[in-house]
């Protein structure tokens, strides 16, 4: 599915980026952290929603605040990663990989509502099911689920404790 929009996945060593092509580099490359299955799936996600046009600027042109966050920040942070990884969610179910959800500020001087972020993430999830995924998560969750010979993924694949 990458190759139709010239893009590779690579594997990087540090933080992950995304660069678009250049006079060195003739295609565009999701840069994902350490090699770690979990990034390469969130990365692909923010390349999933992003536009053409988002597709032409180095990390698509998104704001981001690194570790370290303050509670207006990292509320601000996490409206910004709902979709992404409510689509990283989807990508996991299709790869019959554990799905975990990250607030990513571990050097913040607060705690993150875990709980209320992943509810916000699983009613994305719920939207996505509901409404149609989008056409390039789409083809990729069915590429992944044609390769881990996977199930059709259902809302129910996506239990939710209510008394969370």
């Amino acid at each position: 599915m990458l190759t139709n929009f010239n893009t590779r996945l690579i594997k990087g060593d540090d933080e992950p980026i995304y660069l678009p092509a250049d006079e060195e580099v003739p295609y565009n490359r999701i840069v994902f952290a350490h090699g770690f299955y979990a990034s390469g799936l969130h990365e692909i996600s923010h390349w999933c929603i992003a536009g053409k046009a988002r597709r032409e600027l180095v990390d698509f042109g998104y704001w981001y605040c690194p570790d370290g966050r303050d509670a207006a920040t990292q509320g601000q942070f996490e409206d910004v990663e709902v979709k992404p990884q409510a689509l990283e969610w989807l990508f996991c179910v299709a790869a019959g990989f554990p799905f975990n959800v990250s607030c990513d500020n571990l050097e913040g001087d607060f705690e993150p509502d875990r709980i209320v972020f992943q509810r916000r993430v699983h009613a994305q999830v719920m939207e996505y099911l509901e409404k149609g995924i989008p056409e390039r998560p789409a083809r990729l969750i069915e590429a992944l689920q044609n390769y881990y010979h996977t199930p059709v993924i259902t809302a129910e694949c996506f239990p939710w404790p209510e008394d969370l």
